[in-house]
């Protein structure tokens, strides 16, 4: 097949563009920098010459989106909002005037769209959307506001030929460099991977080869559209979560942080603790439902199969 991924320069774009080139599939990034062979330029918001890669594709998946790494100022809210509505619209845009227009859009979404909640894990059917929860950061609700504008941009768009499928995704945890489980490792080996504001928030999570094999599953199922949790099946609190990283490192002790410790972490980082705090209990109905079935279903072991992953990439050749 022919594949194309707006946006698949950054940690889940290079874990999926890796996957299918070695399944034999020929692959397309989008990027506003292209940089090599595969690769060609567009800006996100506008239709190009990038649009004749769509025409005649097989696939597109769109993963573009200023990273949620950062601080959660109005600006960078804003710039994330804007990245993600505006490409999605041009996406739809291009999917629509192709003469030949991909069988399947694939479009990222995040977990965070579901609410602060301890008490039931959310599924697609029963989960409830967030925006409206008591004793959370007011702040909070823009990533909701975020996420679900990007959804209604794939179900706004007129493409009567192409299936659409919102992934609702909880964080993909590769070895790669700079991607979310080397930052958390990092944290864990030097010793700082203890509870959060006492860890009681759940922590949801997917292996890579679950994520990539779970996109496979969706573009071979010609009946499933709509949006679909792509999540382990068991999500954990977060002190849990991260004794089994620790664990996965062979590092017996992480220090615990309160939520003001969270706070100064975050800003030294340049990050939110709204990525901490959150407690996103989501699991994945549709999938299990239609009877795929997860490789890495429960974080030690998905901790300890990614851990000798990265030991084996820093170990001399």
């Amino acid at each position: 097949m022919k594949i194309v991924i707006p946006g698949g320069t950054g940690q889940v774009g290079t874990v999926l563009r890796r996957a299918l080139t070695a399944a034999g599939h020929e692959v397309v990034v989008l990027s506003r920098r292209p940089s090599g062979p595969g690769e060609t330029g567009w800006d996100g918001r506008t239709l190009g010459a990038w649009a004749g890669q769509v025409d005649g594709s097989d696939v597109v998946i769109n993963l573009a989106g200023r990273s949620v790494s950062c601080r959660y100022t109005p600006a960078n809210l804003q710039a994330m909002m804007d990245s993600r509505v505006e490409s999605a619209r041009v996406v739809g845009e291009a999917i629509a005037a192709a003469g030949r227009p991909p069988a399947l859009w694939l479009q990222m979404s995040t977990a965070t769209i579901y609410a602060h909640r301890f008490d039931a894990p959310h599924d697609e059917d029963t989960g409830v959307l967030g925006g409206r929860e008591p004793d959370v950061p007011g702040y909070w609700s823009r990533s909701v506001d975020i996420a679900t504008a990007w959804e209604r941009e794939l179900e706004r768009a007129a493409t009567p030929h192409t299936r659409k499928v919102a992934l609702r995704s909880a964080m993909v945890m590769s070895p790669d460099r700079g991607g979310v489980f080397d930052v958390l490792s990092r944290l864990a080996r030097l010793g700082l991977g203890g509870p959060v504001a006492g860890g009681a928030q759940y922590v949801s999570w997917i292996h890579d080869h679950d994520f990539v094999r779970a996109v496979e599953f969706l573009i071979a199922r010609e009946d499933l559209a709509g949006p679909v949790n792509l999540a382990a099946p068991a999500p954990l609190p977060q002190r849990a979560f991260m004794r089994a990283l620790r664990s996965a490192w062979g590092v017996p002790v992480g220090l615990p942080a309160t939520r003001w410790m969270a706070e100064l972490g975050a800003f030294a980082l340049r990050s939110d603790t709204e990525l901490l705090l959150k407690s996103r209990r989501v699991v994945p109905g549709r999938l299990l439902a239609e009877g795929f079935a997860f490789d890495h279903p429960h974080w030690p072991l998905a901790a300890a199969d990614l851990a000798h992953r990265a030991r084996g990439r820093r170990e001399p050749k």
